[in-house]
This record gives C-alpha cells, sequence and structure tokens, in this order.
C-alpha cells in the first residue's frame, strides 16, 4: 500500500500494523499526526516551548517502544495522551519535589458552598490561564483531561495511576481551588 493511503488509515490500525506486521516505518505517520499536539500538551505543563519540543520528541520515542502494549482497548490518542501527562507530571514532581497528597495538606483551603461554581461562568479564559498556574500540576492536569479533553474518570484514573474515588475528590478539591483563588482575584480588582 503506498504511503499516501496510510495516511487514512485509524491510528489504531496503524498501530496494529506497526507491531503486527513489523511495519515500523509507519510509526512516522503516527509521529505527524501527534507531533504538535503532544508538543502543544506539554508546552501547557512546562511553559517552555524548547524544552515542549524535546520533551515531545522523548513522549513519541517511548510511545514508540511501548507499541506492544498498546491493546487497542482505547483510542490510541488517549493512550498516548496518558504518556504525555504522566512523562510531564513525573517531570514536574521531580523538579519541584511535588508529591500532590503532601502539597495539598501543605496548601489547605477553606470550604466553599456549591454554588460558588457559578462564579466559574464569570471567568475570562485570561483569568483561568493565570489561575491554572497557580494549582498543583496534577490538579491542573486532572481539569485539562476532565474539561478540556474531555476524558472520563475510568481513564483519568489509569493516566495518573489512582483510584477513580481519588479521581473525583481531587477534581471536586481542583475545582474548589479554582473558585477559591478566582475569589480571591476578584477581591484585588
Amino acid at each position: 500500500m503506498a504511503k499516501e493511503k496510510w495516511n487514512d488509515i485509524s491510528d489504531e490500525e496503524l498501530a496494529r500494523r506497526i507491531v503486527e506486521d513489523n511495519r515500523t516505518e509507519l510509526f512516522e505517520i503516527l509521529y505527524k499526526r501527534y507531533y504538535l499536539k503532544v508538543v502543544d500538551k506539554c508546552h501547557s505543563f512546562l511553559k517552555n516551548r524548547d524544552m515542549a519540543e524535546d520533551f515531545a520528541n522523548d513522549i513519541l520515542s517511548k510511545a514508540y517502544e511501548k507499541l506492544p502494549g498498546f491493546k487497542g482497548n482505547s483510542r490510541f490518542s488517549s493512550w498516548l495522551y496518558a504518556i504525555t501527562y504522566n512523562y510531564s507530571i513525573d517531570y514536574l514532581r521531580r523538579k519541584k519535589k511535588l508529591h500532590y497528597p503532601n502539597w495539598n495538606s501543605e496548601n489547605e483551603i477553606p470550604d466553599i458552598p456549591d454554588e460558588s461554581e457559578a462564579d466559574l461562568e464569570q471567568m475570562s479564559y485570561e483569568n483561568l490561564l493565570r489561575i491554572l498556574e497557580m494549582i498543583h500540576p496534577e490538579e491542573k492536569a486532572l481539569l485539562l483531561m476532565k474539561y478540556q479533553d474531555n476524558l472520563p474518570g475510568k481513564q483519568i484514573a489509569q493516566t495518573l495511576r489512582i483510584s477513580e474515588d481519588a479521581v473525583k475528590m481531587r477534581l471536586k478539591r481542583a475545582r474548589t481551588r479554582v473558585i477559591y483563588l478566582f475569589q480571591h482575584e476578584l477581591k484585588k480588582l
């Protein structure tokens, strides 16, 4: 099959052919499909474009090495994003020596009534971006996976290697922290 025809094949089928038929050259198609998406996702965590590009190369190399472990139970993009999130979060943990439970107990926030979530509707995109930089990288990852990438709780749990109950609890805490920080930002204005 000519390379042009492979461009119309699903990611999952390409992954299967790479592994089962030893068509390693086909990974170039997946690489081209996902390189910029992985760079953008890394950049959202690292805030450094050059580093994000280096990370994307590392992540895609890692994905190629792990491709035999991709069983096709999820979409290839979800599987790749799990690698991307974990790679980025692991780096931030090492760099900042962050451990979520310890960080969370050191950064307590008061209980906020559920009605306060209505405040989120008033938040501008710029405010949201600024506030996302103030929260723990794992909270940011949770919120991005849930609300930007629309991943289900089970998939988020697998990606971050935590239970689904922990995902629910941490999502609630992350939303509460965003609301709290937003309310503080409003008071400054």
